[in-house]
């Protein structure tokens, strides 16, 4: 009764879950109008416009994955989906205000407190049921009871990363291998108790309920083997490929045309991730370009007056799936300055630079018509720094890795950036920093980013 107390009631508290996140909107927008604006019964268009979004909210939620089986996934990774959806129902509920020019019928500090105290709500029903799971799972209920096929090098991977995050509730009875050397033996505390046929007798007898099947790829036909021999008890069984030895980046599991597939190497900006990192973008964008118009205006008579030439230099760079387009900087070098050379990579203090042209780059404010670039979708705020085609060329034969950097737009800034690997700084050591970049995105990541970015400006070692 322990062992299946919560799991037959997964679906149950599934629903509740789908129930509460809605009530949390409608409770939100009651409570924010009670106290912001001193009342209980709200007018008939906020009535409507909290009965929307919680219908909004019902809507999208399950597509941005958030009632999916949360065993296994870190409450980091819970909140990003989380954090992800309240945003888009942001910014969606104030896009709708924007088109349908009702912005004047209510009130915008409202509207922020709503969702403010929406995303703290859900966020803290989610945070209380996590310490609830957990506490009962080391108590024994809601468990996995589960047994691995192979006590190789996957197979103690395996038990090892289990042990260390007991909170997903899997208890490991023990491992089974063909190999009669390993027979007795202990792995991370987990016994090996014999081969296939062992299990197979053991399946008869003991409560378990998954088979995790953790063999090499090279073993397909014994993987078929095992699969039709298990596929006569009543288990669910998981096979674990052996895909770790590879370099993956941003890897999952997808399907297509109902074939499973593994991407090994993807990009993060996919369906609902590519349009929040868009709209990032374009909305940052439009602000910091309407904000520094004047000092926009200072730096362009600044050069006219320092060189003669164009304000804009126009300079050919690849982006996203190893695209071309014109970047945008401010000039900060003579009009000829590579007339004789050809492409030459800058260096720290670069001697070609104007007296004005220095002091831009010092500062990095000869970056700020790339907001324009952004503007037009070619770049994002933040991501690998773009490079020159010349350069691709001859760094994608150098640098192991290099080309998976154009797996996400160019950015103005970058992770590898913040951490003061910028100009004539290893190749090596920025590439490294891109992929974390990409591995790891999110919203939040990039607003760090851009955090971080504002107190590197100024002290960067390796700025130019």
């Amino acid at each position: 009764m322990r062992r299946s107390l919560l799991k037959g009631n997964a679906t149950l508290l599934e629903t509740v879950v789908r129930v509460l996140d809605p009530l949390f909107v409608v409770a939100a927008g009651v409570v924010v109008y009670r106290v912001y604006l001193d009342s209980w019964d709200p007018p008939e268009r906020y009535v409507l416009a909290i009965a929307g979004m919680a219908v909004f909210s019902a809507l999208l939620f399950p597509l941005l994955g958030l009632y999916a089986p949360q065993r296994g996934v870190t409450w980091f990774e819970e909140l990003r989906r989380l954090f992800n959806a309240s945003l888009l129902s942001a910014m969606t509920w104030f896009t709708f205000l924007f088109l349908s020019k009702s912005g004047i019928e209510f009130s915008r500090v409202w509207s922020m407190y709503w969702f403010a105290l929406m995303f703290a709500g859900q966020t803290a029903f989610r945070g209380i049921l996590r310490l609830v799971l957990r506490r009962l799972r080391a108590s024994g209920y809601n468990l996995r009871h589960i047994v691995i096929i192979g006590a190789g090098e996957l197979g103690s991977n395996i038990v090892n990363r289990l042990n260390q995050t007991r909170w997903t509730g899997f208890k490991i009875h023990g491992l089974y291998d063909d190999n009669p050397e390993l027979l007795g033996r202990s792995v991370f505390g987990v016994p090996v108790l014999g081969g296939v046929d062992q299990l197979l007798a053991d399946l008869d007898r003991k409560l378990v309920d998954q088979v995790w099947v953790a063999l090499p790829l090279r073993a397909e036909a014994r993987i078929r083997e095992l699969l039709d021999r298990l596929s006569e008890h009543p288990v669910q069984v998981r096979f674990v490929p052996d895909i770790f030895n590879f370099t993956l980046l941003h890897h999952s599991m997808t399907e297509i045309a109902g074939l499973p597939v593994i991407n090994l190497t993807d990009s993060p900006l996919q369906s609902t991730a590519l349009v929040l990192k868009n709209i990032e973008d374009f909305v940052l964008s439009a602000v910091v370009i309407v904000l520094t118009s004047p000092l926009l205006a200072i730096i362009a008579l600044g050069i006219k007056l320092s060189s003669p030439g164009p304000v804009l230099y126009r300079q050919e760079r690849v982006t996203w799936n190893g695209e071309h387009f014109s970047m945008l900087k401010f000039r900060s070098m003579p009009v000829d300055a590579e007339a004789d050379s050809g492409p030459v990579w800058a260096t720290h203090g670069e001697p070609r630079a104007t007296r004005f042209g220095a002091f831009l780059r010092r500062t990095s404010m000869d970056e700020l018509p790339q907001f324009i670039n952004v503007l037009r979708g070619q770049m994002s705020i933040v991501g690998p720094r773009p490079e020159r085609p010349e350069f691709v060329q001859r760094f994608k034969r150098e640098i192991p890795r290099y080309m998976q950097k154009h797996l996400v737009k160019a950015g103005i800034t970058g992770w590898a950036q913040v951490n003061d690997l910028r100009g004539d700084t290893g190749l090596h050591e920025r590439i490294r920093y891109d992929l974390f970049y990409i591995e790891n995105w999110s919203i939040w990541f990039d607003l760090r980013i851009m955090a971080l970015t504002l107190v590197h400006l100024w002290r960067s070692r390796n700025a130019f």
